[in-house]
């Protein structure tokens, strides 16, 4: 059959062959959002009431300072009330020139909510509002509207702020009780950790050592009550925001050991280990117990660390020997094909481990900063390795689901991948449903249990679970059947059904994570039959026990990834990141509820949160065939620059690509596909206000585009820049994302992937691909000095011919070798 031709050869690599294109902005009149209806009067009166109010209590405040704590900025805290509707008036509420800096927003929940944004204002300029509600009352613009409008009109009113009023958390988690100390995370303003450290000290508050740096941020933990903290708020300039430290991270760990002992020595015998490799995956968990015979080949001593000495280096039982069942997995993967088999077994990567886990779980009033705890674990392996690539893996999540927006750990991950000197592929569980399960939860508390903290991270690969594990032999379990089908989501997985559209696509990918098995009557458990088998913690007790979940699937992930950056050392992260989510394909069972859909957009982007882009194939992933050709670029573009005072769009990028133009033609009506991925890093700039257009959370986005049949390629250039400018002005996208599966779905997060079916003939004259930038914060916030900075992309392209027995493969190879040979 013609799709059983054999993967044998290499996808090709176009290096950077995009061709720079500037970006032509043409003009156009962007028109403003209807204002707020007023009585001006009325409303300036009102407010002026209001402002007055709380300026008043804003000096008293300031008299009432003790003199041995005020410190920094003298100032205060204002409380600015929206109608929920009004989005764009966020930002007019910040002036630089005065200093006055909006630090939070508190989000409102229906449009008829409403929204609470936080100001600093110095007292230097303490009338501001006050001379912008009466100008507004008083005069008139040009135009004959009256003056601030814009901002006035928007304002419903004004108060002090509290520090209530900088926690941007769930409401349920501030403390009902003033007097209760809590651990919080304090978001300080850019500059103020010494002052703030002083003030901590005055107020007999404990701050934790860690602290985790963004710019225009940085995050530390403290001991606080809500007292010492409106004090700490009255007396200074230093927060910015406050949200609640998360308790210890969890995973779901009960799993049942297998009761049999194996012949590990039967897989020793045929391993040949990897003593040259300059490849690693890198585990952050709870340790391993480095002397299991099958851990100790891949692992050597110099390359176990801790973030605590105190702890040790090794694995315990506190956390059921978690990191030596992870790395069972990651480097052998499913131990019983390896023991059933006969086949001599070289892995092509070493293994790290860095413990990051304590002995015993603390109080869950006791947390640590695990962005910053993640960071020192990474730098432990690679001081010890500085030259080694590496993937960095980690299945601990907090037990508080991230709802899509950013934290502090997960904004920690986006800038260690993000970093210039050591770019990181880091990859992530999406965390596991805790609560008993019955068959008919299945799938309803998939899509309702949102992904856990830290996988939301815009720059890692989020893995969740499925499972194709059905088969129940042990004779104990007579009678049970498997809660999910063959090639179904696993029980357990959590998705990103329920966030909002902005936020990035997660998980990314699924991989094998078990199953679960009932009764009919009791909820399902986790029986070894359904699970993954790997190496157990105490090898003088047992060699062997199971692992599932999405730690099983974080594992897998991260052998695959080891596995690409082995087989492929020169490839970028983001290359290696974009290979696994473009190598992956839904199963049948996903493939059925996608196409039930009728090609319904929302209800397939709800499946897309839920499935990811399917399941990975490693043989995918760096092999073609003869009708399934892969092509790849690694490339970069300089997204702004500078022009004077303002920050503007710079660079596109267009890649006319090699193209098997006269086989496609041949097929003609034949249906083809073509699919493509872009993959980039993003710099974050977390900090809650509001993710308007100033304050977005990336520092810069990038889409692509397809050239179609029928445009020459100035047609498709002038394309290129409609597109740009529509996302940017929020205006409705170009027509030709319809003709693909996701369409602009497919923009969420910093990868990008999609998948277009046509005729063959169509697809020929397909060939250019535009990248372009889109707005971030390295262009709205010129000050912070990174218009100019670069950004590197990888993109993959692959043009599939199902069912045809025709090579687009060899045409293309040939175009290649004869431009090199010129």
């Amino acid at each position: 059959m013609p799709d059983d031709f054999p993967r044998d050869r290499p996808h090709l690599f176009l290096g950077a062959n995009g061709k720079r294109e500037p970006y032509r902005r043409p003009s156009q009149a962007i028109n403003s959002p209807d204002l707020p209806n007023r009585d001006r009067a009325a409303h300036a009166a009102a407010l002026e009431e209001a402002i007055t109010t709380a300026l008043a209590a804003a000096r008293q405040q300031l008299a009432d300072q003790d003199a041995a704590i005020a410190a920094g900025t003298p100032g205060f805290y204002l409380e600015i009330e929206l109608p929920g509707s009004e989005r764009a008036g966020i930002d007019q509420l910040a002036n630089r020139t005065k200093k006055i800096e909006l630090v939070t927003v508190r989000d409102s929940v229906t449009p008829e909510q409403p929204l609470l944004a936080t100001v600093f204002v110095p007292t230097s300029a303490e009338d501001y509002y006050l001379k912008k509600v009466e100008a507004y009352r008083t005069k008139e613009s040009r135009s004959g509207r009256p003056t601030n409008e814009a901002l006035v009109t928007r304002m419903e009113t004004v108060r002090l702020a509290t520090a209530r009023s900088l926690f941007t958390d769930d409401e349920n988690l501030f403390p009902s009780n003033p007097a209760e100390r809590v651990w919080w995370e304090i978001w300080l303003r850019e500059g103020r950790r010494e002052i703030f450290e002083r003030l901590a000290q005055a107020l007999n508050a404990q701050v934790k050592p860690h602290a985790v740096h963004f710019p225009e941020r940085e995050v530390m933990l403290a001991l606080f009550n809500v007292q010492a903290l409106d004090r700490l708020v009255a007396h200074s300039d230093v927060v910015a925001e406050l949200r609640r430290a998360k308790d210890t991270p969890s995973f779901f760990m009960g799993l049942g050991g297998a009761e049999q002992r194996a012949w590990s020595d039967d897989i020793l015998e045929r391993l040949a280990p990897p003593h040259d490799s300059n490849i690693a995956v890198c585990l952050l968990d709870s340790g391993v117990h480095r002397s299991h015979p099958l851990i100790e080949p891949i692992l050597a001593d110099v390359d176990c660390h801790t973030i605590n000495p105190a702890w040790g280096k090794d694995d315990t039982a506190t956390w059921q020997g978690h990191g030596t069942r992870m790395a069972g997995v990651a480097g052998y993967g499913d131990l019983v094909p390896m023991l059933i088999g006969s086949a001599t077994l070289a892995p092509a990567y070493r293994l790290e481990s860095v413990r990051i886990l304590p002995p015993a779980t603390g109080p869950a009033n006791d947390p640590d900063l695990y962005g910053a705890i993640t960071e020192e674990a990474i730098a432990r392996a690679e001081v010890q390795a500085p030259q080694r690539r590496r993937v960095v893996a980690m299945a601990v999540t907090s037990t508080s689901p991230s709802r899509g927006r950013p934290s502090s750990w997960s904004a920690s991950i986006d800038q260690l991948c993000f970093e210039e000197a050591s770019q990181r592929l880091i990859i992530l569980s999406a965390g596991n449903i805790s609560m008993d399960l019955m068959p008919a939860d299945h799938l309803i508390r998939n899509d309702v249990e949102p992904i856990d903290d830290p996988a939301q991270a815009w720059n890692a690969l989020s893995v969740g679970a499925f499972t194709e594990k059905v088969d129940i032999i042990d004779p104990m379990f007579a009678g049970y059947a498997p809660i999910a089908p063959a090639g179904e989501l696993s029980p357990r997985s959590r998705t990103s059904v329920t966030w909002d559209r902005q936020w990035p696509v997660k998980p990314e990918v699924v991989f094998e994570g078990g199953n679960l098995a009932h009764d009919g009557t009791f909820p399902g458990e986790a029986i070894d039959d359904l699970q993954l088998l790997t190496t157990y913690l105490r090898p003088d007790h047992r060699h062997f026990t199971t692992l599932g979940d999405t730690s099983a699937a974080t594992a897998l992930a991260a052998r695959m990834a080891g596995s690409i950056l082995a087989a492929r050392p020169q490839f970028w992260p983001e290359t290696v990141r974009a290979l696994i989510v473009h190598s992956a394909e839904w199963t049948p069972e996903m493939r059925a509820h996608i196409d039930a859909c009728h090609g319904s957009k929302n209800r397939i982007q709800a499946l897309i949160r839920r499935y990811g882009y399917g399941v990975p194939d490693f043989d995918r992933a760096l092999m073609s065939t003869r009708n399934d050709l892969t092509l790849m670029v690694e490339d970069h573009l300089q997204p702004f620059h500078r022009d004077g005072s303002t920050t503007k769009t710079r660079d596109m990028k267009l890649h006319r690509l090699k193209w098997p133009r006269e086989q496609l033609t041949a097929l003609g009506a034949a249906q083809v596909e073509l699919r493509v991925t872009l993959s980039y890093f993003i710099e974050p700039n977390p900090g809650e206000r509001g993710w308007t257009r100033r304050h977005r959370y990336s520092s810069h986005g990038l889409r692509f585009r397809v050239k179609t049949a029928t445009e020459t390629v100035d047609e498709f250039r002038a394309r290129i820049n409609q597109a740009a400018r529509d996302e940017e002005e929020g205006s409705t996208p170009a027509h030709d994302t319809e003709e693909w599966l996701l369409g602009t779905f497919r923009d969420r997060g910093s990868i990008h992937s999609d998948i277009w079916y046509g005729a063959a003939a169509d697809l020929a004259e397909r060939d250019a691909i535009g990248v372009f930038p889109v707005g971030g914060w390295w262009k709205e916030k010129p000050y912070l000095e990174r218009s100019d900075s670069k950004a590197r992309y990888a993109l993959i392209v692959t043009i599939r011919a199902p069912g045809c027995d025709v090579d687009i493969y060899t045409p293309v190879e040939t175009q290649i070798a004869a431009e090199i040979e010129v």
